[in-house]
């Protein structure tokens, strides 16, 4: 069936959420966010299309459109047969034109592209074959899973020998696993719903407690202003969660603090025992994220990054000189499924837990399938999963949290494929009298921050 149906077409769609009307989604770094999809749509000659996105904060997502279409390009009149027999060449196709690599060498803007059209690429196999992507990735054999990764600059960290093995440990109690995963047990949440920095208090309080009533365990806050309002709000979020039933906290500063910096903070929120500081310093300083660990080793803290480190060889430097203690994978900022499995593979060979990054619109929706493939096929172990209560109701099959875990999404497909009244309405700029960006309440957003 594959072998008919030819990739006709392409689109991108510049869709932004007015999130910062809220402050939903603000933290030290970025304290007026819009939550925005640079969206990619294939077309084919059949009833199938793959949705994909790439997941920024507003401004620039233009750009990133305008990235797609120079990527996605390069699947125009290929079927989809040649292009999923074999992945690894065809993720290498599309990140080898040699001018676009000028401009990005598997990073920055032509990497966040790549992203969404890769991911677009699995949606429409999943669609085609009547499977979730994480049931496509569990179903192949370790072979198969080896063929869908491009190895180069990464095999000085794990060899297709080193992957082929630990996949095929892994073999090993994989239908239970499965039956977890059929059972929504495979993938546990933990919450930042209460913890952006923009709400005020009593927001916040309400949030984290209908967190609890909802049975979560596990709670992140952003941090980084000063010390001072970070213990304030941290002092309010541990005496709602106690120290001694179960509830674990952890922080996230969002790349605001130099090295020093963060070690010297980080010990004044000791007390409060965050499980780890996320992001702590630039997240291309490889030896400032192995610092910060070091020095906060003795007092209990780990350290965790990733949602803005862009391909597999920065994740490579971090694990190989033990930097973190926990990788936190991106959906999109890394070039799709094939380069995240890289990332898993590496993770799972020097023992790093991988929680991925899912704090954006439409990552919740890519990460659940994302943490449930590491589950059955490549680490074999649970972690936990990011989990933001905000704009699922945009997406056809949005994800969705029961007694504290992922349910497995079952719908074939990625499960970001966007309703078509949502795609118009956020459209931006869009059209007069159909997207929100066009009305009176846009203009505030609009005028952007003043200097």
């Amino acid at each position: 069936m594959t072998d008919e149906i030819i990739i006709t077409g392409f689109e991108s769609r510049d869709v932004r959420f007015p999130t910062s009307l809220d402050k939903t989604g603000s933290d030290a770094m970025n304290a007026a966010c819009d939550y925005s999809a640079a969206y990619c749509i294939l077309s084919t000659n059949s009833q199938y299309s793959g949705h994909g996105m790439t997941f920024t904060i507003g401004r620039g997502n233009d750009i990133v459109c305008a990235a797609i279409n120079h990527v996605a390009d390069r699947l125009r009149d290929r079927s989809l047969a040649s292009l999923v027999t074999n992945w690894g060449q065809t993720w290498r196709h599309l990140v080898s034109d040699s001018q676009l690599r000028w401009i990005g060498p598997e990073k920055g803007v032509i990497h966040l592209a790549l992203g969404a059209v890769v991911n677009a690429l699995w949606d429409l196999w999943a669609k085609v074959l009547g499977k979730p992507v994480w049931r496509i990735v569990a179903d192949m054999t370790p072979e198969q899973i080896v063929d869908c990764i491009d190895f180069r600059y990464i095999t000085d960290a794990i060899t297709p020998e080193e992957a082929l093995a630990i996949l095929r440990a892994r073999q090993d109690g994989k239908a239970a696993r499965i039956q977890d995963a059929v059972q929504n047990r495979a993938v546990p949440a933990y919450t930042t719903s209460a913890g952006w920095l923009g709400y005020d208090e009593e927001k916040m309080k309400k949030l984290l407690k209908e967190a609890l009533e909802k049975g979560y365990k596990h709670f992140k806050f952003k941090v980084g202003s000063s010390v001072q309002d970070d213990r304030r709000r941290l002092t309010i979020a541990r005496d709602i969660l106690g120290y001694d039933r179960g509830n674990v906290l952890m922080v996230d500063a969002n790349q605001i603090w130099s090295v020093p910096d963060a070690i010297a903070h980080m010990k004044q929120l000791s007390d409060f025992k965050p499980w780890f500081i996320e992001e702590p310093t630039s997240p291309d300083d490889v030896m400032g994220h192995k610092a910060v660990r070091e020095a906060l080793m003795p007092h209990g803290i780990g350290v965790a990054t990733g949602e803005m480190c862009q391909n597999r060889v920065i994740f490579k430097q971090l694990l190989m000189t033990g930097a973190i203690d926990i990788c936190q994978v991106d959906a999109c900022r890394l070039g799709g499924v094939n380069e995240v499995l890289a990332v898993l593979l590496m993770a799972a060979k020097y023992g790093v837990p991988v929680v991925p990054h899912s704090g954006g619109v439409g990552l919740p929706e890519y990460t659940q399938h994302l943490s449930t493939i590491d589950y059955i096929a490549v680490s074999g172990k649970r972690s936990l999963l990011e989990y933001v209560d905000h704009l699922h109701e945009h997406f056809l099959h949005p994800s969705v949290i029961k007694d504290g875990y992922y349910q497995t999404p079952t719908e074939p497909g990625y499960s970001v494929e966007m309703k078509a009244e949502s795609l118009h309405k956020y459209a931006f700029p869009g059209e007069e009298g159909v997207s929100w960006w066009r009305s009176d309440e846009a203009k505030p957003v609009l005028e952007g921050p003043k200097i």
